[in-house]
């Protein structure tokens, strides 16, 4: 029995390894294409088929010091995704938290609210959105970026369900202390609510990072632009320069990386544990 399980392990194994670099040959080949010049890419696309002797650091040598408008790009990016991650860990636990631990009328109704909004696509919304920023003075900013992301439908219902196996008993002795409704969650609930927060953290700041159809509508000037619109201008129909653009394109993985090696030590069990309470 030993020796089968073994054997069954080893082919798990293995079968893990092949899925993996099957899911990672996009990443690989993105890659490798960001040291090939523009002319080759052109004539042979992405591929495999490397020939060494054209293989060069140019492309990431432009980047770093003749592509001003780039790391303007970046910087955007990396200020909207920070804003809207940190408004939204605090506003969506504060209301996933809510509707969980607090009964008081129209609770159930607000969380119906909650589940239709998320099953409503965002296409829908943009029109509304676009107009209340437009009435709000907002566009080109990042807050007309930022607002419509702050209090997103699933990170409510991820952190009610995680709060629904947080113990009441804790609320009730912190308030036979004295502590106000507002120091019980940010004192003691809020901090037992991080794997959640790790989980929301990564996955609001991915959808941040990644979104391109809402910064293009709100976003006007060049100087306020997000990678994913910048990346996008390389490409017209005077000149298509995809050396610079897959170039740039790798660059943007790293944050995502970052924030997923700084938090995944809570992803998993965040997205396991809040899945099943409830």
């Amino acid at each position: 029995m030993k020796k089968k399980n073994t054997v069954l392990k080893w082919f798990a194994n293995i079968a893990f390894v092949i899925i993996s670099l099957i899911a990672l040959f996009p990443i690989i080949s993105l890659f490798i294409s960001s040291f090939m010049p523009s002319s080759v890419l052109m004539r042979n696309g992405i591929t495999f088929n490397i020939n060494v002797e054209q293989l060069s650091f140019d492309n990431y040598t432009y980047i770093l010091t003749q592509s001003a408008d780039y790391w303007t790009w970046y910087g955007n990016s990396l200020i909207i995704s920070l804003i809207t991650i940190v408004l939204s860990l605090i506003f969506s636990s504060m209301v996933g938290y809510a509707l969980a631990m607090y009964d008081f009328k129209g609770s159930n109704l607000f969380f119906v609210l909650v589940l239709f909004i998320l099953m409503v696509p965002f296409e829908i919304l943009m029109l509304p959105l676009f107009q209340m920023m437009i009435d709000t003075q907002l566009i080109n900013t990042y807050f007309a970026v930022v607002l419509p992301m702050v209090v997103a439908p699933v990170a409510v219902f991820f952190f009610r369900q995680y709060a629904l196996g947080l113990p009441k008993e804790l609320m009730d002795a912190a308030r036979i202390d004295g502590a106000t409704e507002y120091g019980i969650f940010f004192r003691i609930m809020l901090p037992l609510m991080g794997p959640s927060l790790a989980a929301i953290a990564i996955l609001q700041g991915l959808a941040s990072w990644n979104n391109f159809l809402w910064p293009l509508l709100v976003l006007r000037s060049n100087d306020m632009f997000t990678l994913p619109i910048g990346l996008a201008t390389l490409l017209t129909p005077y000149g298509n320069n995809y050396d610079v653009l897959i170039a740039g394109s790798v660059m943007t993985i790293i944050p995502i990386i970052l924030l997923f090696i700084f938090f995944q030590r809570y992803f998993v069990s965040g997205l396991t544990v809040g899945g099943v309470k409830g």
